[in-house]
């Protein structure tokens, strides 16, 4: 068994990758759900929805997010009557949203409903949330003279990631308790892959979960993360805006020393093999790849030479 910690669409991409190389029963995913919001009533996880679109086949490639052939009538409605549509959610999109919704209402937890919607969605891999408790992540930014607070997605969609970034906060997260299977996966796993995420938004809510950091730290020689920093700068999405002004060095080597404490290898792309010995400064073994993964092929490529580093 394979286990991997995953955020949105680079984990998405990765997976898909994964599931080429090995059967795709063999892995377990374990995702993110700290960017989990509610819009217009609903519970949305948009993670664990990039993972299952893209697991299933279905999700739109050139935008990166969402299903393939989506269209926005209603949110194109709800705007008629003043409504913030700014996070926007597709027409078929809506279902999943709404039968999460009702299953939660309903008292399932969310570990269930995901196991759910992924079977409707034909994915064979096991897709955990990361906890079926309640994590936000809160993202303080200095905006009017003054530092605000703003909820994740209000800071990455509505407001672009451009206001400044102070600090991070993962609200609930001390309390909150892995969902069932998280540590079971982690502890049995032959190889625990840590994707191309955000490594402060995607993974770092992952690791402030109890217990999943120290599940880490006792499986180390077994565990290898692919930087999602290339080149000096994220391959996608605002990771450098967020890892600056926290004190990481925005780099492959900046991954590696923050990764270190659990972490045994790091996958680095080929435009950065100058920073191997920096990455391997930090106690961590580099393994130089192409790690821009521009089609099914090349991801699964970079998912047979990340699982050889801890073969």
């Amino acid at each position: 068994m394979l286990t991997a910690l995953a955020g949105g669409v680079g984990a998405a991409r990765f997976l898909a990758g994964l599931v080429r190389a090995v059967p795709p029963a063999e892995v377990v995913a374990i995702v993110n759900t700290a960017d989990d919001e509610e819009f217009h009533g609903l519970h949305v996880s948009p993670d664990l929805d990039s993972v299952t679109y893209t697991l299933a086949g279905a999700s739109n490639s050139e935008q990166g997010w969402g299903l393939a052939g989506e269209s926005f009538r209603v949110l194109d409605a709800l705007a008629r009557y003043g409504v913030e549509t700014w996070f926007r959610l597709g027409d078929l999109d809506l279902a999943t949203h709404l039968f999460r919704t009702q299953r939660l209402r309903a008292g399932a937890p969310l570990s269930t409903v995901t196991a759910e919607i992924a079977r409707a969605w034909g994915v064979g891999t096991r897709l955990l949330p990361m906890t079926d408790d309640r994590v936000a992540t809160r993202i303080s930014v200095r905006r009017d003279g003054g530092v605000h607070e703003c909820k994740m997605q209000e800071w990455f969609v509505r407001d672009r990631a451009e206001p400044e970034v102070v600090s991070v906060r993962f609200e609930g997260a001390s309390t909150a308790r892995p969902a069932p299977g998280v540590l079971d996966a982690l502890e049995a796993a032959e190889a625990i892959v840590v994707c191309p995420s955000n490594p402060v938004i995607s993974i770092g809510p992952l690791l402030a979960v109890p217990g999943i950091r120290d599940a880490l730290v006792a499986r180390r020689d077994r565990v290898v993360a692919i930087s999602p920093i290339v080149g000096g700068a994220p391959v996608k999405g605002p990771a450098d805006r967020l890892m600056a002004p926290l004190g990481i060095e925005v780099s492959c080597a900046g991954v590696a020393r923050a990764y270190a404490d659990f972490c045994s290898a790091l996958v680095i792309d080929e435009i950065d093999s100058g920073a191997a010995e920096a990455v391997e400064a930090a106690g961590v073994r580099a393994v130089v790849a192409d790690t821009m993964m521009r089609s099914p092929e090349v991801a699964a490529a970079l998912a047979r030479r990340t699982l050889a580093a801890v073969a």
